[in-house]
């Protein structure tokens, strides 16, 4: 039985969604995997709500600078792992009773303007969440426009793609995109202001590189995959989504892993039916009012929940799972 939960009153990151997982897998028992730590808060979570364990895992090396304040008072029930959660069952020491997932930037990095997130405050334009390897500056500074505009249609679906990276690769020319606020501009001079209600312009632009820069698709499949091989039967995978690029992968993940990912055709052949290795739910689940209202950051995200069956780990149909088409990886 787990430890009486150590006590907090300090204020904390709102884990989105965090009562819908709690209560879609209760009861919390054993060892769980947060793959995305971030501000700790899904882990105090599901440590509050009776896991014996958590490992936590992120690759960004700041968070467990801000965590040393308040890990220790978990004692060995927290274990902190920086790394990505595309290898998070080389992390674990055996099969565990759950992994949570909450994918993209986390609100602790848009709130750092250093780190180059966010289009509503000017700093380095950086997006690593590692804080290594190459840059969003280095990716606009050195990407052809064909692979500029491929980037921004299908990572951010921005329907003015190419107007944008014509315009980024012309900027260049004249200067370094070396700051937010610089690219920006660059997007605000080509696109028209925005109407009550609609998303500023440089949204998708943002939104776009950063998963160029972090490799998210290429982390998310892989995270699946691993997440497949490291739950144990009964074991539950929990993973919230922030925009229907990442949900549409998540989605089909569990629909082929379930075997709901429908048959063959006239034109296919018919697929040769596997064991489920998860009882999925087909619909995903979102925000009620009452979090909406005090957590913004809600609106966009959606809980998808599947529970692992006995039947063995297997390779994954990536051409089924809906990846955006463009194959680059990450840059480096």
């Amino acid at each position: 039985m787990a430890a009486a939960a150590p006590a907090d009153n300090r204020p904390s990151h709102i884990p989105v969604l965090i009562d819908e997982i709690l209560s879609a897998c209760a009861p919390i028992e054993g060892v769980w995997v947060d793959g995305t730590f971030g501000a700790g808060g899904y882990a105090r979570a599901l440590l509050g709500a009776g896991a014996d364990r958590v490992i936590g895992i992120d690759r960004d090396p700041m968070v467990f600078e801000i965590a040393e304040d308040w890990a220790g008072d978990w004692g060995d029930r927290l274990r902190l792992v920086e790394g990505t959660f595309s290898e998070l069952d080389t992390y674990a020491e055996g099969p565990v009773d759950g992994v949570v997932l909450d994918l993209g930037v986390s609100s602790m990095q848009l709130d750092q303007a250093e780190r180059g997130f966010s289009f509503m405050a000017d700093g380095p334009l950086d997006m690593r969440m590692s804080q290594a390897g190459a840059s969003a500056a280095d990716l606009v500074a050195d990407a052809d426009e064909t692979v500029l505009a491929d980037i921004l249609f299908h990572y951010g679906e921005e329907r003015a793609s190419r107007r944008i990276a014509r315009a980024i690769v012309r900027a260049r020319g004249e200067a370094p995109i070396a700051t937010t606020r610089a690219l920006v501009e660059i997007v605000e001079r080509v696109l028209p202001r925005p109407k009550p209600g609609q998303s500023h312009p440089a949204t998708r632009t943002f939104q776009a590189l950063r998963i160029a820069v972090n490799d998210e698709f290429g982390e998310l499949v892989q995270g699946l995959e691993a997440a497949e091989r490291v739950l144990k039967p009964g074991g539950w995978l929990a993973v919230v989504s922030f925009h229907s690029l990442e949900d549409r992968v998540v989605k089909r993940f569990f629909q082929a892993r379930s075997g709901k990912a429908g048959g063959g055709s006239r034109y296919a052949p018919e697929r040769i039916a596997e064991a489920p290795r998860f009882a999925a739910r087909n619909k995903g689940v979102t925000a009620g009012p009452e979090e909406l209202a005090r957590n913004p950051r809600a609106r966009s995200a959606t809980l998808r929940v599947g529970r692992r069956t006995d039947a063995p780990a297997g390779p994954v149909d990536r051409k089924a799972l809906g990846l955006p088409k463009l194959s680059i990886g990450a840059v480096s």
